[in-house]
């Protein structure tokens, strides 16, 4: 069922959101060739706490980290290690936060020093697939329109749109109704209403589609083991457009 959230319901999920946004800027300037993804965790941990957050992947179906760092070819779920940053990676970094029962989410990829023109690129039409699907979204637009505006941009430059990871609803818990693929067709699925909630969260790879999930369960990486990037932000859905709570 997609519910719908009231102003009020609305500004608490902004606050989270501005955790969120605060504390992935904060990761984009601390992270740096040498460092480990664990030690990268940790920054954005404290951030959220010292903010009046709380990470809320940590412990989620047994997750043992704040938020998700992914490295190169990992696209989602990276658990933090001992896994040395180097130059020219790329690094994701995904983050819940939830703020006084309410939650907040996104994602940013970064460039680690002198990373390659073909990362570059792949990075930056990820971040453009994401407002390529909200520049015409406003109340009354097919779910669809969605995906199908993900898709068409990255396909247009060569790239594979990852089918196994969804975008979300997000509320009072990480994941509500609806999904939100990125990938799709026009003009299908439920008609999205004003006040509605989602997560937008293009991931995009340089290579194939597929995905597979390393022996610690958590972690997904290119079938082909090619880079993959990975954008995200939480939206509100209104008559006249979209409100983005984390930019």
């Amino acid at each position: 069922m997609i519910r719908t959230k009231t102003e009020e319901q609305i500004a608490k999920i902004a606050e989270a959101c501005r955790i969120v946004k605060g504390a992935l800027e904060f990761a984009g300037k601390k992270v740096c060739a040498g460092m480990t993804t664990a030690e990268l965790n940790e920054f954005v941990h404290r951030y959220v706490v010292a903010n009046g957050g709380n990470p809320s992947s940590l412990g989620y179906y047994g997750f043992p980290a704040a938020c998700c760092v992914s490295v190169n070819e990992e696209v989602v779920h990276g658990i933090p290690g001992d896994r040395v940053i180097e130059d020219g990676d790329i690094v994701t970094v995904d983050l819940t936060v939830e703020k006084d029962g309410w939650q907040g989410d996104a994602c940013r990829t970064f460039c680690v020093g002198n990373v390659s023109e073909d990362k570059r690129k792949l990075v930056r039409v990820t971040e453009e697939c994401f407002f390529q699907a909200v520049e015409h979204l406003r109340a009354g637009t097919p779910l669809g329109d969605i995906g199908a505006a993900v898709q068409e941009h990255a396909e247009s430059n060569g790239y594979g749109v990852i089918r196994e990871f969804v975008g979300h609803g997000i509320g009072r818990e990480m994941h509500e109704d609806p999904n939100v693929p990125n990938f799709g067709k026009r003009g299908t699925g439920v008609r999205l209403r004003a006040n509605t909630v989602i997560c937008i969260e293009p991931m995009i790879a340089m290579g194939t589609w597929r995905t597979e999930t390393l022996s610690d369960g958590w972690t997904a990486v290119t079938a082909d083991r090619k880079p993959a990037a990975h954008y995200e932000n939480t939206v509100v859905i209104r008559p006249d457009g979209v409100q983005i709570l984390t930019l």
